[in-house]
């Protein structure tokens, strides 16, 4: 099976949208080069495994289709997802372990997105993050959804690339080492969010 990758953008201060889930700072990326490299990523994921408010927000900004393109889109949530709803995206719920192994299998030999900050805290809280893009926008948004506040578990990454991309963005690819011993008892478990 591929590997479990995220590719997301967050502002200098380390938030992914600004209070009520504003994403007016962000950048309107372009084709081709002028992406930030989104084109070349999805080209090797098989399926997405979002978090409810993300594919909210996605699906609030009434795009012709789903930024995912034809893959499966697995949204975290016990919620019904609304009728008009892309024809790709299914509900799961669960543990964050079972519901990533369900995107695998989506997925086939391809790899798995995990988009949604809740989402991706789960499954770095859980070991399951092969590789994390992370595009910093230069903004400071001061208050808003973060990226990495609250994960439980401390992480150790290593840099494997780095690049100044458009509009003064800097982009950062790391892999994630093994997860140190655990000190205390966590629970990961998540029913949709960010």
């Amino acid at each position: 099976m591929g590997r479990v990758r995220v590719f997301i953008a967050c502002s200098l201060d380390g938030f992914i949208a600004a209070e009520d889930n504003d994403l007016s700072w962000l950048p309107v990326p372009g084709e081709g080069d002028d992406d930030a490299g989104y084109g070349a990523f999805m080209a090797d994921i098989g399926a997405v495994l979002v978090g409810r408010t993300t594919f909210d927000v996605v699906a609030g900004m009434n795009l012709p289709e789903s930024p995912w393109g034809g893959r499966p889109a697995l949204v975290l949530s016990h919620r019904p997802l609304p009728a008009a709803a892309w024809p790709t995206a299914r509900l799961v719920a669960g543990h964050i372990v079972d519901v990533v192994a369900m995107a695998k299998k989506a997925a086939g030999d391809q790899d798995v997105y995990i988009d949604g900050g809740a989402v991706i805290r789960a499954a770095l809280d859980e070991g399951l993050i092969d590789e994390l893009t992370v595009t910093i926008v230069p903004a400071i948004l001061g208050r808003g959804t973060p990226l990495f506040a609250g994960v439980a578990q401390q992480r150790a990454l290593t840099l494997i690339d780095e690049r100044r991309v458009h509009s003064g963005l800097v982009q950062l690819r790391y892999t994630l080492e093994a997860p140190p011993p655990p000190t205390t008892t966590t629970t990961a478990t998540t029913t949709g969010g960010a």
